[in-house]
C-alpha cells in the first residue's frame, strides 16, 4: 500500500471533488465560490517539481501559493498544513504604514490603460487578465505599477514612460519609494513559504511569469539587490534569480546570491542570447512556445556553489595528468565488509590511527570514493597529499594502473581501454566527491560545505573524510590541543545537525623510547584528551611488515583494530593485503 504524500492529501482533504490528473490536481475553487463565482483552482503536486504543492486559480480571482497560504486563505487551523513549524518566529513588521494610501488612484490610473498600451502588453504575451490582477495603470503620459506593502496598500507607485525605460518617477509616499520598499508584489514572499520564488528584474518581466501562472517578485532594478535583506526571503526554499543579460545585473545577482547561499539558483542566458536580453524579449520572440523555454531555463537553472564546477574539477585534474604525462583514472572498490559488520556501517565520528606510512590516507580515499560512487556525498578534506594525488590515486583503482603507466602514457588496447572507462567512471561521481585542500578552513565554512552539498545532492546523509585531525587549521598553533578538542566538539554537533558520518585521520603518540605501542589502545591517540569521548569508533591501523626489510610490497598486510565504540565490541576488524600498485587495499 502506497503512503500518500502529505501535501496531497492535505489538498484533497480541503478540496472536495478534486481530481487527480497526471501531476494536477484539479478542483472547484473554494475562494471563486466566496465571490459568487466559479472558477477552477489547480495544484502542481509534480514531487520533482521545484513548485510542487503550489495552487492557484484559473480564473485569477486571488493569488495562489503553497499549503501554509491555503490554509491562511482557507481559514484553517496553519498545524494542518504540512510544513507547519510551531516554533517559527515571524518578525512583526517594524514599518508604520500611514492611513493615506494610493489604492483609490490606482484603480483610477487601471481605468485609464488604453487600447494600445493593453496591445503592447499582449505583444510581449501578457494578457488583459495579469495587467488587471496585478493592477497595471497609466496616468496620461506614464504606466503605473503600483508597489503594495505588507499591510495590503499601496503607498508608493514606480512610473515608467512606455516608450522610454529609462524615463521614470515615483508618484506617492516618498517614504516608501526608498530602496527597501523597491520590491513589486511583495506579498508574494509570504504566499510562497516553504516552497519556490522567482526574482526577476523589472516589472513588465514579472508579468511575463505571473502570464504563465508561476510566483515571483521583480525589483526595480538590478542594483536593489543589494537592499534586500535575507531575512525576508528565510522562509523559501528555494530562489530563482533572473536578471537582464549584462555584466552590471549578473555581478549584483552574483552577490546576492553569495549572502543567501545555497538556497538560490540563478537562471542564466544561453551564450548565443544578445546583450540585455530579457524576458519580454524571450516572450515576444518565442509566442506561444514561452512557456517551454522559461521551464527549460528553470530546470537548468545552477545552484549558486561554494565548489567550483565537476566539469572544471574534471578538466583541471586531466590537465595535471597532461602536464605529468599521462592521464586516466583511478579505480576503486572497498569490498570492506568485515569493516562495515564490526561497525554497523558507517555511522558517526570514525577516528582511525596508525603508524606514519601505514596507508590510513589510501584506506580513507578508497573507502570515501567507494561511497561517491554509489551516490552517497562526500566532502574530502585534505591536508597531507594533495587533490591531485587523490584523484590520481582514484584512477590507478578504477582503470588497474599504475601511476608510472599512466605518467609514461604507452597503452596495450586493454589498458587503454581500462583508462578510458576508469575516466568516464571518475568523472560521473565528481557530482559527489567533492575534494577541499583550504588550510584556511573554518567550522563555518565547514558547515556551509554540509549544507550546500546535502541540499544540492537532495541526500539525508553525508560523509566527511579529514585527513587529518592534527592538521586541521588552529588560531594559534600553540594551542593545538584546545584547537583539536574544539574541532571534535564542532564535529559533533554537524554529525548531529546534519546527520553526517565522519572518517577522521589521527596521529599516533610515540613512547619516551621514540617508538609505537605495537598493541592497539585509545590511549595511544596523540594530543587530544577527547577522542575517547567524541569518537562513535575508534581504530588503529597496524602494518604487519618491516619498512626495513625488502619484503615484496605485494605481500605487505595490515590489520585493523577497533579500540573503543560506543555500540560495538572492540577487537580485530580484518587484516588487508595492499593492492599494489594501485593505492589499494583488499580485505581478507
Amino acid at each position: 500500500m502506497h503512503r500518500i504524500d502529505p501535501v496531497v492529501e492535505f489538498y484533497s482533504q480541503h478540496l472536495p471533488g478534486a481530481e487527480l490528473k497526471q501531476s494536477i490536481l484539479l478542483a472547484e475553487c473554494p475562494f471563486c465560490k466566496q465571490q459568487g463565482k466559479t472558477g477552477q483552482l489547480v495544484v502542481f503536486v509534480n514531487p520533482e517539481s521545484y513548485f510542487f504543492g503550489y495552487y492557484r486559480c484559473l480564473q485569477r480571482c486571488t493569488p495562489g501559493g503553497f499549503p501554509l497560504h491555503f490554509a491562511r486563505q482557507s481559514r484553517l487551523n496553519l498545524s494542518l498544513a504540512p510544513g507547519f513549524d510551531p516554533d517559527r518566529d515571524y518578525t512583526a513588521s517594524k514599518v508604520n504604514y500611514p492611513i493615506k494610501n494610493l489604492n483609490n488612484e490606482v484603480l483610477g490610473f487601471m481605468a485609464k490603460l488604453t487600447a494600445d498600451l493593453i496591445s503592447r502588453f499582449v505583444a510581449m504575451g501578457i494578457s488583459k487578465a495579469v495587467l488587471e490582477e496585478m493592477q497595471i495603470g497609466f496616468n496620461g503620459r506614464y504606466l503605473v505599477y503600483p508597489y503594495l506593502q505588507e499591510d495590503g496598500n499601496c503607498h508608493a507607485a514606480r512610473c515608467v514612460h512606455p516608450e522610454r525605460a529609462e524615463d521614470v518617477f515615483w508618484h506617492g509616499n516618498e517614504d516608501f519609494a526608498g530602496p527597501q520598499f523597491r520590491i513589486f508584489n511583495l506579498q508574494e514572499i509570504m504566499r510562497c513559504e516553504n516552497g519556490s520564488l522567482i526574482i526577476v528584474e523589472g516589472e513588465d518581466n514579472l508579468l511575463t511569469l505571473r502570464q504563465l501562472g508561476l510566483p515571483g517578485i521583480a525589483l526595480a532594478s538590478a542594483a536593489d539587490f543589494v537592499h534586500v535583506e535575507a531575512e525576508r526571503l528565510a522562509w523559501l526554499k528555494t530562489i530563482f534569480v533572473c536578471v537582464n543579460k549584462n555584466p552590471e545585473s549578473e555581478s549584483a545577482a552574483r552577490d546576492f546570491a553569495g549572502r543567501l547561499g545555497y538556497k538560490v539558483r540563478m537562471i542564466r542566458w544561453p551564450d548565443s542570447a544578445p546583450k540585455h536580453y530579457s524576458l519580454t524579449q524571450l516572450a515576444t520572440e518565442q509566442g506561444n512556445e514561452f512557456q517551454k523555454a522559461v521551464f527549460t531555463l528553470i530546470r537548468e537553472a545552477k545552484s549558486f556553489s561554494p565548489f567550483s564546477s565537476p566539469e572544471r574539477e574534471f578538466l583541471h585534474f586531466e590537465e595535471q595528468l597532461n602536464m605529468e604525462g599521462g592521464e586516466g583514472h583511478a579505480a576503486m572498490r572497498s569490498g570492506f565488509a568485515k569493516l562495515d559488520q564490526a561497525l554497523g556501517g558507517m555511522h558517526g565520528i570514525n577516528i582511525m590511527g596508525g603508524l606514519p606510512k601505514a596507508g590510513k590516507s589510501c584506506f580513507f580515499i578508497q573507502v570515501a570514493s567507494e561511497m561517491a560512487r554509489r551516490k552517497i556525498p562526500v566532502i574530502y578534506y585534505d591536508f597531507e597529499n594533495g587533490r591531485q594525488k587523490i584523484y590520481q590515486r582514484s584512477l590507478c583503482r578504477l582503470s588497474r594502473l599504475s601511476v608510472e603507466q599512466i605518467r609514461d602514457g604507452e597503452f596495450t588496447t586493454e589498458e587503454n581501454r581500462r583508462l578510458r572507462a576508469g575516466k568516464t567512471e571518475l568523472q560521473r561521481f565528481l557530482p559527489w566527491f567533492r575534494v577541499v585542500t583550504d588550510r584556511r578552513l573554518t567550522p563555518e565554512l565547514m558547515r556551509s560545505h554540509l549544507d550546500f552539498l546535502r541540499h544540492e545532492t537532495g541526500s539525508e546523509h553525508i560523509m566527511v573524510v579529514i585527513d587529518s585531525l592534527h592538521k586541521l587549521p588552529f588560531k594559534d598553533l600553540s594551542e593545538r590541543r584546545s584547537g583539536i578538542d574544539a574541532w571534535l566538539r564542532q564535529l559533533e554537533s554537524f554529525r548531529d545537525q546534519f546527520n553526517a558520518s565522519f572518517l577522521v585521520i589521527s596521529e599516533l603518540t610515540r613512547r619516551e623510547d621514540g617508538q609505537y605501542d605495537k598493541e592497539p589502545q585509545l590511549g595511544s591517540f596523540k594530543g587530544s584528551g577527547d577522542i575517547e569521548y567524541s569518537a562513535d569508533n575508534a581504530m588503529v591501523l597496524l602494518p604487519q611488515w618491516d619498512p626495513f626489510t625488502r619484503e615484496p610490497a605485494e605481500q605487505r598486510r595490515n590489520d585493523l583494530w577497533l579500540v573503543a565504540s560506543r555500540e560495538h565490541s572492540p577487537g580485530l576488524v580484518a587484516s588487508y593485503q595492499l593492492d599494489y600498485p594501485y593505492w589499494g587495499f583488499v580485505e581478507k
